[in-house]
Formats: C-alpha cells, structure tokens, sequence
C-alpha cells in the first residue's frame, strides 16, 4: 500500500486513500456486493463496458489498518480548465459505498481524508451523485449531514419514483388504481402477454425509434453495449418484453441493481401499439417478478431533468402506486 495518501494531519483518523488499481478489482466487487448503499453502478464489472478512453477513472479506496471501510467510484472530468472529481459519469449515481459497521466518527475522518486528498491532487471541487436511500440496506443519513457539515451543497436535486413492494396486498391487483387495473385487463383482452426474453436488438429498434421521434435523441447505451453488459451481468441485466401473438410491441430493461431493487432502466412501446396499454401490463408484470425474488423496490427511474417534471411519467407512475424520493448530486467547491 506504498501508493496511499497520507495527509499530515489524520494522526487519529489511520484512514488510508488510494487511488484504484486492477489487482483491487475482486476486493472492490466484493466489498460492493456486501456495503450498505452498493449498486450494479458501483462494481467494477459494470464500470467496466466503457472504453477504457472514454473517461479518466480516478476511483478511490479507503482503508484503516489494511481494512477496506469504503470505495467511491469516480472519474476525473476538466471543465473549463479546471479539474473535477465526480462520481464516475458513466454510471446513475454513485458516491460513497460503506460498510455496515462503519461507525459516523471513521466516517467524519474519511470525508476529512477525502477532501485532504483532494486538495493535494488541485481538484477544485468533488461532486457526489448519491443513491435514492431505497438502496441502502440499513436507512442512514449521515453521510449526507456530514458532507453538509464537511461544505458539501446539493447541485441537482432530481425525483424518482418507486414501488414499495415490501407493503404490496398479496392480491397483486389490489396496489394498482382502477384505471391502471381497467388497462391491464384491456391489454390482455387484446391478446399482449409478457415474457422476458433475450432479444435485445428487436427491443432496441423498438426504442431507438420511440427516442427519436419523441425526443430526437438516442438510448444511452449502445445496442453492442447492452449486449456487453446482459454477457458480463446475466443475472443482473433482464429484458421483460411484451407480445402480440410474436410481435414484440413493447419492453422493459431490468437493471437489478442490489437486493433491495431493480430499476427499470428503459421502458419503450410501439407507438402504433399504444391503445393496446403493453406498458400498464409490462409494469404489473415485472414487478410482480421482483415481488417473486424478494425485492423490495421496483424503481421506474427519474420523472425529472435537471429539476424539470415530467408530468406523463409521474401520472402513470402514480396510477401504479408509486411514492418519490431524491436523486441528489452534491458539490464542494474548494
């Protein structure tokens, strides 16, 4: 551990930063997989499918006497001649991933750490973008009051909405209002099933489509990129897709991004399939399935940019009993 920075002050803190290598590749996923806020989003196997020039990886571990208390998945980004460390842009969120055990007195001194390296490297600021708190397996707010405390201010403030799946009746129709059970039943009067299924590139054209002429943009990810991932992340990366007899009219994009959630990461129809209401039974349908495997949140993702809403999204999501909570990307400029 010659690389750790070592700051003179942190005497009593014994927290060592160090900047990622590949040898810390299976102790970082590990780490991840048993943290208390890690996601999909923080693991190296997932960070991995972009290019290895498509971002300058500047991704930190924090260890105290050789134990490894947390990890924050970042990137190195210049913005008008000035450098940024900001959690990796190739991911939903990120911020720091810490263990259970971590008590708020190591995590005051890591913060300290983490901004004492920072200076040291002439970053002028750190950008945090930290997950809803459905994703943290035990509920915790200090890490948030003490970046507040440490100079952190919230930069963006975005709303997602999710399913608590954990307080749905056994009847699973009973979560639903009557209008989104009335256009649950008319897609299957008209004959839509859903399935999962592995066609990406037919479920790609579906939503390449849908983003041009709604949005005039494109899908995130690339189709080869998505087939990279469902191959590095088959048990995580789940395509649910709905059919009239074999035509594939609409579907959903899976991410299960830790054992409390899945998120839906896409969500795509035909247009010309719209009266057939596939994406009412796509819904009930897939979060059923994360009922089925003990899930407890089925998140649909974000019903804002950049603080603006989205007024379709939340009232369908509403109709399927969705509840809200913060996306939060926080900044401290030095």
């Amino acid at each position: 551990m010659s690389a750790a920075f070592q700051p003179p002050r942190a005497a009593e803190a014994l927290i060592d930063v160090v900047p990622y290598e590949e040898k810390y590749r299976q102790l970082w996923d590990d780490f991840v997989a048993q943290s208390n806020q890690g996601t999909l989003f923080h693991t190296r196997a997932f960070l991995a499918y972009h290019p290895p020039d498509r971002f300058t990886d500047a991704s930190l571990l924090f260890f105290k006497k050789e134990k490894l208390l947390a990890v924050f998945p970042a990137a190195n980004l210049r913005v008008e001649a000035t450098e940024l460390l900001r959690s990796h842009p190739g991911a939903s969120f990120g911020g720091l991933v810490t263990t259970l055990e971590m008590t708020m007195r190591e995590l005051e001194h890591l913060i300290g750490q983490l901004l004492a390296y920072s200076r040291s490297q002439q970053y002028s600021a750190i950008e945090l973008t930290l997950p809803p708190h459905i994703y943290f397996s035990h509920a915790s707010q200090e890490l948030e009051f003490l970046l507040y405390r440490a100079g952190f201010r919230y930069h963006q403030r975005e709303l997602t909405h999710f399913l608590d799946l954990r307080s749905f009746n056994q009847n699973f129709s009973e979560n639903f209002s009557a209008e989104f059970n009335r256009k649950i039943r008319r897609a299957r009067q008209l004959g839509v099933s859903v399935r999962e299924c592995d066609d990406f590139t037919l479920f790609y054209r579906i939503l390449e489509k849908n983003l041009q002429d709604k949005h005039k943009t494109s899908p995130v990810h690339t189709l080869k990129e998505l087939f990279d991932l469902k191959q590095r992340l088959p048990e995580r990366v789940r395509l649910f897709a709905a059919y009239v007899q074999d035509k594939m009219i609409a579907g959903i994009l899976l991410f299960i991004c830790n054992a409390q959630v899945a998120l839906a990461f896409y969500i795509s129809q035909l247009a010309e399939y719209q009266q057939y209401r596939p994406v009412n039974l796509l819904c009930y349908e897939t979060a059923q399935w994360c009922a089925e495997q003990e899930l407890a949140y089925f998140d649909f993702g974000t019903s804002t940019l950049r603080g603006e809403i989205n007024w379709g999204l939340v009232d369908f999501r509403q109709a399927a009993g969705a509840q809200a909570a913060f996306r939060d990307r926080m900044r401290l400029e030095f």
